[in-house]
């Protein structure tokens, strides 16, 4: 089974590299969260705070997510993709029209938030993740720092990293296509004996 992770699916991929995951063949961690970076950046830590909200002051507070000029503030979306819009008001209908789905998110949003070293323990248990790894990072990330791509690499040690330009953290949306590019190379992980970067444009 291959684990392909972005935003703060890559940290949920983190989370089960440390606790063994058997059945997991080779991961795949796409500009996340990591070490302590949670909630991550601006847009995370707004987000965090939301969720402290009642769920109909939380739901008041999103529909301005309906204006895509707000949509594109960095304490929304401007900083995770640079042309992803479309995509990202899709997913936020269920949230502005469904009462019963802000209250979930209120709940899931106050629980993953409630432990902010979560990370930097996952962080410590990577060492022994011995099958291959890919660590693919925006160059231009202003959310996930590119220094934690970096780090990433260097503690799983069947890594390799992959530098992705002309994007933000949701590297999906802005280079569609660049992952599975990069996943039909002919390995996936590295050497552990020679840690490589690529960068693609």
């Amino acid at each position: 089974m291959t684990l392909v992770g972005n935003d703060t699916g890559g940290a949920i991929v983190q989370l089960l590299m440390g606790e063994g995951a058997d059945r997991v063949g080779r991961v795949v961690l796409v500009s996340c969260d990591a070490f302590d970076n949670w909630p991550p950046g601006l847009t995370g830590k707004v987000l965090a705070l939301t969720g402290k909200l009642p769920p109909l002051v939380f739901g008041l507070f999103m529909q301005q997510m309906r204006l895509r000029p707000l949509r594109r503030l960095p304490v929304a979306f401007g900083w995770l993709t640079k042309r992803g819009d479309a995509v990202t008001a899709r997913w936020m209908r269920p949230v502005l029209r469904q009462a019963e789905i802000r209250r979930d998110a209120v709940r899931v949003l106050r629980a993953v938030f409630a432990d902010r070293d979560i990370l930097v323990r996952a962080a410590e248990r990577l060492p022994g993740f011995g099958r291959p790894a890919l660590v693919v990072w925006a160059s231009e990330d202003r959310v996930m720092p590119p220094a934690h791509g970096r780090r990433l690499a260097e503690l799983i040690p069947d890594a390799r990293l992959v530098q992705v330009g002309d994007s933000y953290t949701l590297i999906p949306l802005d280079q569609p296509g660049i992952v599975d590019l990069i996943w039909r190379r002919p390995r996936l992980g590295a050497d552990p004996r020679r840690r490589r970067s690529t960068r693609h444009p």
